[in-house]
């Protein structure tokens, strides 16, 4: 039995535990998705809320085909889908996008010293340009490069293929470069 599957059956007896653990692994990750999404602290908690009161009730019907982070993430993605649905219209990313869009400067980020990639005001910069992404970009930026996941799961908690996450992905990060061309372009000149 591995380890996903004997949390997965503790979760399903109500061990108070098995929660407590599954909540300090994955609530810190879930607020930072809602709170990039929603770009609000507020309703970022109660997406945490809801997220894990959604375990709790569904546990039950849980299958294991997914990872138990990744259905939390897109337990809490569709949550955080349907709060900004009934505060806005929603618009397509189709509608935003040019297909042939391409930046026009080019950094190349291996001439910028780690050190300004790492100060303060270049992490501020970049969760600014972040937040002027369409939100369907935004949020595969986030869960692949931020968060860390796999193509595959990220396509999976937003019900997507795998190439249109790549897709989303290449725009997200070439739509970032231009955002970012010109903050960091004074570090790449000789």
């Amino acid at each position: 039995m591995t380890d996903q599957t004997a949390l997965i059956l503790r979760l399903k007896q109500r061990e108070p535990e098995a929660l407590t653990e599954v909540f300090e692994t994955h609530s810190d990750k879930i607020y930072r998705l809602a709170v990039g999404i929603l770009q609000n602290e507020q309703q970022a908690d109660g997406v945490v809320q809801d997220t894990f009161i959604k375990l709790i009730e569904a546990i039950d019907k849980f299958e294991g085909r997914a990872d138990i982070g990744t259905w939390l993430y897109r337990v809490a993605y569709h949550e955080c889908v349907g709060r900004k649905r009934r505060s806005k219209p929603d618009v397509s990313v189709d509608d935003m996008l040019d297909d042939d869009f391409m930046p026009e400067c080019f950094v190349n980020w291996g001439d910028v010293p780690d050190t300004v990639l790492n100060n303060q005001e270049a992490m501020t910069e970049m969760e600014r340009a972040i937040n002027e992404l369409p939100e369907a970009l935004a949020t595969v930026f986030r869960l692949r490069d931020v968060e860390g996941l796999s193509t595959a799961e990220t396509a999976h908690i937003l019900n997507l293929s795998e190439s249109a996450t790549k897709v989303r992905l290449h725009r997200a990060r070439l739509m970032l470069r231009e955002k970012l061309a010109n903050y960091f372009q004074e570090w790449t000149r000789i």
